[in-house]
């Protein structure tokens, strides 16, 4: 029970971190572009507070439902943007869609560092198995044990953090890039069209059946470069 409730509350750290880092960089952009939306509403900041007062269900309520029934954090967070500046700059709003997934990138590649360092320090080893509470393996106990099962959640929901938020299919952000490779009358027309509710849930449902198909084989790709010369396969964890 104890060491349940130590991973819940390791997973709500992490996931609480990578949400509120990819929405700051959203609203940092924004902000760099020109539109002060989110600026104006306390999102330029890693401070979590901000964006949970903004979205408490989807970064309190949810994951923290979803971690004791599944095991597992599942939420979401928004930052706001004015929908005219968007219009009237359609690459820079493009290019601020994209923010989000790349700070999640730029904490993959540092979770894949912090690992790499820490098994030159002796203190960190690959794993007999690989899950995604499990990219790294502590040597010895104690707290090395402990940071290393975080290290591994932000490796592994920083990556799903990017991959899902780069299908191009609204309210994903891979859906507000497709300005940067769209006329701007295509642009206009496809705006209107994916700020439609009813499309934006088709979108998320196509996207969540597409995710684990396409999710699981890069999982894999990261953690094997990761560890040159392995060869693991996926198991929970």
């Amino acid at each position: 029970m104890t060491d349940t409730l130590i991973e819940g509350i390791a997973w709500y750290v992490a996931f609480l971190f990578s949400v509120t880092l990819h929405e700051a960089a959203h609203s940092w952009l924004a902000k760099r572009g020109g539109d002060l939306t989110a600026y104006h509403g306390g999102q330029v900041s890693l401070d979590p507070l901000p964006h949970i007062r903004r979205e408490p269900i989807g970064m309190v309520l949810l994951p923290i439902l979803s971690l004791v029934f599944f095991h597992w954090p599942f939420g979401f967070a928004s930052a706001p943007y004015d929908p005219y500046w968007a219009d009237r700059h359609p690459r820079r709003a493009a290019w601020m869609a994209l923010a989000g997934p790349a700070s999640n990138f730029l904490m993959v590649l540092v979770s894949a560092a912090l690992i790499r360092i820490g098994m030159l320090a002796g203190h960190f080893d690959s794993p007999d198995s690989v899950g995604y509470a499990a990219v790294t393996a502590a040597s010895g106990g104690g707290l090395w044990t402990g940071l290393a099962m975080l290290v591994s959640m932000l490796f592994s929901l920083n990556l799903i953090l990017t991959v899902l938020n780069l299908i191009p299919l609204p309210p994903l952000d891979g859906s507000g890039a497709l300005p940067l490779v769209l006329s701007e009358a295509v642009t206009r027309r496809y705006h209107e069209f994916s700020r439609q509710p009813a499309f934006q849930w088709i979108g998320l449902l196509v996207a969540w059946n597409l995710f684990g198909p396409i999710f699981r084989p890069i999982f894999l790709l990261a953690v094997n470069l990761l560890y040159p010369g392995s060869h693991y396969a996926y198991t929970a964890g």
